[in-house]
């Protein structure tokens, strides 16, 4: 062990490791602290010749090694678990090209979602991508885990933001698909394996970014709601008659807005008087008629269809940012209430309503005490469905994880939906996948898994279920 380690550590560089447990310590625990890792050996390259170089040693060696970025992710799936090698990206962080006539970033695997929308608003564009994390988050993480976000409605997931990737493959070999067109017809899409992977099947490195023309007008909605089904009802009306300019639509329930104004300070109320449900939305678009004009007109239609009781026009950028915030932090007040059981779920658009009237019925009858904490991006059928413990009981309610996951899984694929929505399969879905997904589709994915890993030392234990079907 103490040969290998010294290859690794060479192939990393000066400065490119850490055996110190301090310093390793961070990186063995997912943010809500339900995946704890191990690892005694940290690699930090700086550049793709070195991750390469330590790749073809793991290959050799038959070596396990998991990738990692920020540390943001929410299924354990950047966590080395069994005591793998664990290589961070977090050092090659560079933005290496913004190209403004093609609406185009090249960003290395390790620079945040920040640094990206950044170097994009320098030259007066925009990265669409929205995450609560992305002053954390890291580029390559985003692309492995397709990660999703608020802005899904207009802009689409990571995955049609991504132009090209720089892969390295599980034996070293380097992938060349770091290409910045928006058309290329010849045969088979290969960055796309990559896209949501979650490092079982190489490491991405860098990434081909599309830009977009950052808005000139830009109008923040908070809006009171009766129902979800009103909120469905909304969000048709609202693209209607914005013409198709609506980014965002994200439904709150009023419970999860008390845990915010209860937990995270110096956030109040926007609106005078409490509503069931609410929604966030936002109108984007270009320079010509007043875009708050054509918003206003088209709330006080829905006012007048009674889709919504009240709403409150962000009048600064400041107070669009409190909206957000408040958006932003409720994963932070829920963790500060105490356990809560998380589900990050979709289905279809028109299904959500019946949805969160047929789980929160069943969930509450056969988990009494349940406290109910939906939220999440209405606009794309992506839901946090959430339940918090009943106050007093976070180790006992901590203990029906399991039952309850597969209850409101179940339920989901009755509607068709997905139980993993934007934050993977990681390590902890991988077992209960055979449930929900086909053995042909499973057979497809451990075949593509095989030729790419045969060896098996990416993420081993990640996203690919064994072969047992649930």
């Amino acid at each position: 062990m103490t040969e290998l380690f010294d290859r690794l550590k060479a192939a990393a560089g000066p400065n490119g490791f850490s055996e110190d447990s301090r310093e390793i310590a961070p990186h063995l625990e997912e943010w809500r602290g339900r995946a704890h890792g191990k690892s005694a050996l940290l690699l930090k390259p700086q550049n793709t010749e070195q991750v390469s170089a330590i790749l073809a040693i793991c290959h050799q060696t038959q070596t396990h090694v998991v990738p990692q970025g920020g540390n943001t992710g929410l299924v354990g799936g950047q966590i080395p678990l069994h005591g793998e090698v664990l290589l961070s990206l977090t050092r090659m962080n560079r933005i290496r090209e913004v190209d403004t006539r093609g609406m185009t970033l090249i960003a290395e695997a390790g620079a945040t979602l920040k640094q990206a929308q950044d170097a994009a608003a320098v030259e007066d564009l925009l990265f669409p991508l929205s995450l609560g994390s992305e002053g954390s988050c890291t580029i390559g993480g985003n692309v492995s885990t397709n990660a999703g976000g608020n802005h899904v409605l207009r802009y689409g997931m990571t995955r049609a933001l991504v132009l090209g990737l720089e892969v390295v493959l599980a034996d070293g070999r380097v992938l060349p698909m770091l290409r910045s067109l928006h058309k290329d017809n010849t045969g088979y899409d290969l960055k796309q394996l990559f896209i949501g992977a979650e490092g079982t099947l190489g490491i991405v490195t860098a990434a081909s970014l599309r830009l977009f023309a950052r808005p000139a007008q830009m109008v923040t909605v908070f809006t009171a709601v009766p129902s979800p089904a009103a909120a469905l009802t909304l969000l048709g009306h609202m693209q209607a008659k914005t013409g198709g300019l609506l980014s965002s639509f994200e439904l709150v329930s009023r419970p999860t807005l008390d845990l915010v104004l209860k937990h995270i300070p110096n956030t109040r109320d926007p609106l005078a008087k409490p509503s069931p449900w609410y929604v966030l939305m936002e109108v984007s678009g270009g320079a010509g008629a007043s875009l708050e004009t054509l918003t206003q007109s088209a709330l006080e239609e829905a006012m007048a269809r009674q889709l919504a009781s009240d709403a409150v026009v962000a009048q600064s950028e400041a107070q669009a940012r409190a909206f957000w915030h408040m958006r932003e932090t409720i994963s932070e007040a829920e963790k500060r209430e105490g356990v809560s059981i998380k589900h990050d779920i979709s289905v279809p658009v028109s299904s959500i309503p019946r949805f969160i009237e047929e789980a929160t019925a069943m969930v509450v009858k056969k988990f009494p005490g349940a406290r109910p904490v939906c939220f999440g991006h209405m606009g794309d059928g992506n839901l946090h469905f959430n339940f918090n413990a009943p106050p007093g009981k976070d180790a006992e309610f901590s203990a029906l994880w399991d039952e309850m996951q597969l209850t409101v899984h179940d339920i989901v694929h009755h509607y068709a939906g997905s139980i993993s929505a934007e934050h993977g399969i990681g390590e902890m879905k991988r077992e209960v996948l055979p449930r929900y997904k086909s053995s042909e589709e499973l057979d497809v994915m451990r075949a593509i898994k095989h030729a790419l890993d045969p060896k098996n030392i990416l993420n081993p234990g990640k996203t690919i279920p064994a072969v047992r079907r649930l």
